[in-house]
């Protein structure tokens, strides 16, 4: 049971550090990052696309393995269909290399503000360099003459 008391303990230290904090932070801020994405796929660069290949809707672009049945009423269930979507499959995709395209932006840009902050810190002023056997020898000369007048 100590084991087990430990464990939570550590857990809550675990949590409570600044470093899990930031995590939930950018994980909230990448969610909403996430939504920006996919409406600029979907809403901006689909449609661009779907212009490109002749007015077709990209997302609704499938094979079709299993075509639709009609209900008892006679009305047909699209849920009933089998289907590869592989529109909606590319639309992800492009999703994905917008939001890595961003994110690789974003550590190329404070890489770069951290390389600027190390490049601005001022260097370590030098030591001053090591007195010459002569300089020595004056300096042991002018501290016993100081001696002899005292």
């Amino acid at each position: 049971m100590a084991k087990d008391k430990g464990f939570i303990a550590e857990f809550k230290q675990f949590i409570a550090r600044g470093n899990v904090m930031d995590m939930t932070v950018g994980v909230i801020i990448g969610g909403a990052f996430g939504k920006i994405s996919t409406s600029l796929v979907n809403d901006v660069i689909m449609p661009a696309v779907s212009m490109l290949t002749g007015g077709i809707d990209f997302s609704n672009w499938k094979i079709v393995l299993k075509a639709a049945v009609a209900g008892a009423d006679g009305v047909i269930d699209p849920a009933t269909e089998v289907a590869i979507k592989y529109g909606s499959f590319l639309a992800t995709i492009v999703d994905f290399l917008i939001i890595a395209f961003a994110v690789f932006c974003l550590i190329k840009f404070l890489n770069g503000m951290h390389r600027k902050k190390e490049e601005e810190a001022p260097a370590a002023p030098p030591a001053p360099p090591e007195p010459s056997a002569e300089e020595k020898l004056l300096t042991e000369i002018r501290d016993l003459l100081k001696d002899q007048k005292d």
